[in-house]
């Protein structure tokens, strides 16, 4: 019996991932190229991707490709998503407000964070993610200007900067650290929460191209809230 079309389009993949011929981070071939290459439909190319996206040998960043995934280290926390599409997943209604989207050099503390010079170009962006209306995250971001250049002009309110980020300037690693604290005036202000209300801040670091992209502090409501995973 032949070989169905896709596991040779999925065993061509894994191959070229093996041999080094492709590597983490690497950009897969699209869909279509696939297609031409093997002569098959492109839905037979998508199930190889698929399947291969599902065993994590590849990620998908949508709007920008499929790529190869790093290797399995054990499973995090806390997974990179867009908070639209965790808002999205369980039925709700997301929307941005933007407060503040400027260019600032860095100051020396954040400049540490980034590894560069104080000084150095950034992005800064404060916006408050509501679901069905409700405020269930404040996100305030730094990110590098000179890796990130378009980041400035991009309206925020039709997509969320963790999903312009995605597309800019792919993971490579992140690092992260939760607590439990009290907001600052302007955060809680921002969420509609009391002064005594704790908060759930998530710090966190992204790394694309052997660059830190971006810090985030990202505050949610501990009543509003919570986070999960898996091992």
């Amino acid at each position: 019996m032949a070989r169905p079309a896709y596991l040779r389009v999925k065993g061509w993949i894994q191959e070229r991932i093996q041999a080094g011929a492709l590597r983490e981070g690497d950009l897969v071939p699209s869909e279509p190229a696939l297609s031409r290459r093997f002569g098959v439909a492109r839905m037979t190319a998508n199930r190889a991707v698929r399947e291969l996206t599902a065993e994590r040998l590849l990620t998908r960043v949508r709007g920008a490709g499929t790529y190869v995934a790093a290797p399995p280290r054990g499973s995090t926390l806390v997974e990179i998503r867009s908070i639209a599409d965790e808002i999205e997943a369980r039925g709700g209604v997301h929307t941005a407000e933007v407060l503040e989207l400027v260019r600032r050099p860095l100051a020396a503390a954040l400049a540490r964070d980034f590894r560069l010079p104080a000084g150095a170009p950034a992005f800064h962006s404060r916006l408050v993610h509501a679901e069905d209306g409700l405020p269930v995250q404040y996100e305030d971001r730094w990110v590098d200007a000179a890796l990130v250049p378009g980041y400035g002009q991009r309206d925020f309110t039709a997509e969320t900067p963790n999903e312009y980020l995605m597309r800019a300037a792919p993971l490579t690693r992140v690092e992260y650290r939760i607590e439990a604290r009290r907001a600052p005036a302007a955060v809680r202000r921002a969420l509609r929460i009391a002064a005594a209300e704790p908060c759930l801040l998530l710090h966190r670091r992204t790394f694309s191209r052997g660059r830190v992209a971006s810090v985030a502090d990202l505050w949610h409501p501990g009543d509003r809230w919570q986070f999960t995973g898996h091992f």
